[in-house]
């Protein structure tokens, strides 16, 4: 037996505790300041020589374990023994021009001959600015436009059981946002802090995290208001949390109001009234009311009785049931979350979401009442934000909040679901309330560029661009494929599925075939993580690469250059800064912040040259007189349509709800109210526009 010493702490002790085998021991000794633990174990002599090529001694070779501080010289003859534990493997050799050695070696070999092959090693490229192209510049770029999902720097899963199936991933969800003195705050769950921005499209993040320890979350479901100068700030909590304060937020520096809240407020919002006066909102269950009560804005105690606002009530409101497609009736009950308040001209709109943040039909839905307390009465027309078709699905637990022109915006949680059931994105939609205090969302273009912030649009529907999906069932080729992750899947229109390349190296690339000569107007580049080893957030995190442009596959010119990006893009929008023409696109990598190189959609938006479809013919709608809340909608196909959008509403001035349908002329629709009549349209969309809406159907 032979003693190996390794001075350490407790951290160092694990580490070894967990590379030691049964046969292995370890031996405490006390010493002056700390202890020092002590390895006994069986070792092993490893012994051989290093050759060149030509069978000459290397003399002065380098001969390590990985992971472990034993190595060893060659002497002149190139001979070398190294002394390992028995289950030191993994053997590297290094000589100055040779190529480094990487050799796993069988645990009985202990007598080998390493032979180095000459090395011509390559210079690290000069990193250069990133150039400067007639439709995009790095160092102005257009802030008109934004596409869901949301471009900001999604923060990794801690590492804990939510990761150890399937891997690291990103996520965040359960969003709010407010202006503060003239700028946007966004907070949502598992950030480690918040992002910002001046115009809702380009996001800073601020570091401000009140995580304790490495596994915990750190703030679930925030919840922020404004008063005056200041920003508070807290979480849900079943045990008690912090309000916490800043006038600098931007600081990522908060002090604490209180130290502890007395109620159970999970999934919590605070709405400041006009009249001073502070309320809770909150609540997260399938068995219970989402609640209400008014407190002391002072120290934050509760002053008034606790109100039941709602619960569900999936017998009536079809789109309120359990399931991908409200259609699981069986597992669980469904869910309800997210609340949230609004008010406008007098009226508390009170919104929640349903039934499920894991289901693509995740929604927000909305009671009014002329009281902050209510009663509430739920609105004819929901859900208030909804889209369970298209790239990004799902609309649910949000939040809404004013700009500065007076407009409304709604930012909601998106499903991905691939990797965990509450891996999430988000996305942010125009809210409006029309002549008769209805309160609605456009979503039908929900994943589309839209006019941003900066644009001042009244009407909700007029913020899409006009801009088309180019890229949807493309061909694509790539440079290489990691598995079962195709190449396909880049033009599929799911966010839930994803090419991978085998490295993350520089030079793996993807490019697509648009099939003939378009406009190209904007490119969303969807980033996934695959085989990513990040968990919990990182200050070197970004992406970097370059987009060329083709019309004959030959020639190809440079039209986006992120070379040099410190941006955390996990999906990159960038609007040109002129129209492209162009066939063909390739994306080039220059630098992964994590894992393989992978991409969940690489769309692209603009107009072809050719006419807008024709109306869509021979819509149906069949209503289940069984079960009202389902209906199965159909219609002829439009030949030169990629896709649809079908409008439904209470009436036909109020169609404000949207469902995007892509390569199908069916939908099987489980989302009515039993006891409400609505109408129906539809449109047909190819790459070149929209067709007229077709006539009305009343179910």
């Amino acid at each position: 037996m032979v003693k190996r010493f390794l001075i350490s702490c407790g951290i160092a002790f694990a580490a070894l505790a967990a590379k030691a085998t049964p046969d292995d021991s370890i031996k405490v000794v006390k010493g002056q300041v700390s202890d020092y633990y002590i390895t006994v174990t069986q070792d092993r002599i490893v012994k051989g020589h290093v050759l060149d090529t030509n069978r000459q001694p290397l003399a002065g070779a380098t001969v390590m374990f990985f992971a472990s501080p034993m190595h060893n010289t060659t002497a002149h003859d190139g001979s070398f023994a190294i002394k390992g534990a028995k289950n030191d493997v993994h053997l590297y050799v290094y000589y100055p021009g040779k190529k480094i050695v990487n050799r796993i070696l069988a645990l009985d070999e202990t007598d080998i001959e390493v032979v180095m092959e000459k090395e011509v090693h390559k210079a690290t490229a000069i990193r250069r600015p990133a150039q400067a192209t007639r439709w995009y510049d790095p160092q102005a770029p257009l802030s008109r436009t934004f596409c869901n999902p949301m471009n900001i720097s999604y923060n990794f899963e801690p590492f804990n059981n939510n990761v150890r199936p399937n891997g690291s991933f990103r996520s965040s969800a359960d969003p709010m946002a407010v202006e503060y003195k003239g700028e946007y705050f966004l907070f949502s769950t598992n950030q480690g802090g918040f992002h910002y921005s001046k115009n809702l499209v380009d996001w800073d993040f601020v570091p401000a995290g009140f995580q304790r320890k490495p596994t915990d979350d750190d703030q679930c479901a925030p919840a922020a208001y404004v008063s005056g100068d200041t920003l508070f700030y807290t979480g849900s909590t079943y045990e008690g949390l912090a309000v916490w304060y800043s006038t600098h937020p931007k600081t990522g520096r908060f002090k604490r109001t209180i130290e502890k809240n007395v109620l159970p407020t999970w999934d919590p919002c605070m709405f400041l009234d006009d009249d001073g006066r502070l309320y809770m909102y909150y609540g997260s269950s399938n068995e219970y009311p989402l609640k209400a009560v008014e407190l002391d804005r002072n120290d934050f105690y509760p002053i008034s009785k606790i109100h039941d606002v709602m619960m569900l009530r999936p017998e009536e409101h079809g789109w309120e049931r359990f399931g991908m497609n409200n259609d699981d009736e069986v597992t669980l009950r469904p869910f309800t979350e997210g609340a949230y308040m609004t008010k406008h001209n007098g009226k508390y709109y009170f919104q929640y979401g349903a039934p499920g943040t894991e289901f693509k039909v995740y929604a927000d839905g909305v009671y009014v009442s002329d009281s902050p307390l209510g009663p509430f009465v739920y609105q004819k027309h929901n859900p208030m934000c909804y889209k369970p078709g298209g790239y990004v699905q799902g609309a649910g637990h949000g939040g809404t909040f004013r700009d500065v022109k007076g407009n409304y915006w709604h930012v909601a949680t998106c499903m991905l679901s691939l990797k965990y059931k509450f891996e999430r994105r988000i996305g942010l939609y125009p809210v409006a309330f029309d002549k008769d205090g209805v309160m609605y969302s456009s979503t039908a273009f929900g994943d589309y560029p839209n006019w941003a912030e900066p644009m001042d649009v009244k009407n909700p529907a007029e913020r899409f661009t006009g801009w088309m999906l180019l890229s949807y069932g493309k061909p694509v080729e790539v440079s290489s494929t990691d598995s079962i992750h195709a190449a396909s899947n880049l033009t599929d229109e799911s966010m839930r599925t994803y090419w991978a390349a085998r490295s993350g190296n520089p030079g793996e690339w993807a490019g697509i075939d648009l099939g003939s000569t378009k406009n190209v107007r904007a490119v969303q580049l969807n980033f996934y993580d695959h085989k990513a080893v990040q968990y919990n957030r990182a200050m070197d995190i970004y992406h970097q690469y370059r987009i060329f442009a083709s019309e004959d596959g030959k020639e190809w010119t440079l039209v986006i250059d992120k070379s040099d990006s410190d941006k955390d893009c996990p999906h990159d929008y960038i609007e040109l800064n002129e129209p492209l023409r162009a066939r063909y696109l390739k994306y080039e990598n220059v630098h992964m912040p994590t894992g393989n190189v992978a991409l969940s959609g690489f769309r692209v938006f603009g107009n072809g040259d050719g006419d807008v479809p024709q109306a869509v013919k021979g819509l149906t709608v069949k209503r289940d007189r069984k079960d009202r809340r389902n209906a199965l909608i159909s219609w002829q196909p439009e030949a030169s349509a990629y896709g649809y959008n079908i409008y439904y509403g209470t009436a036909e001035g109020k169609m404000y709800n949207a469902i995007t349908v892509l390569g199908q002329t069916e939908y099987d629709f489980r989302g009515l109210d039993a006891d409400t009549d609505y109408y129906f349209t539809i449109e047909a969309l190819n790459e070149n526009g929209r067709s007229p809406l077709c006539k009305t159907t009343k179910n």
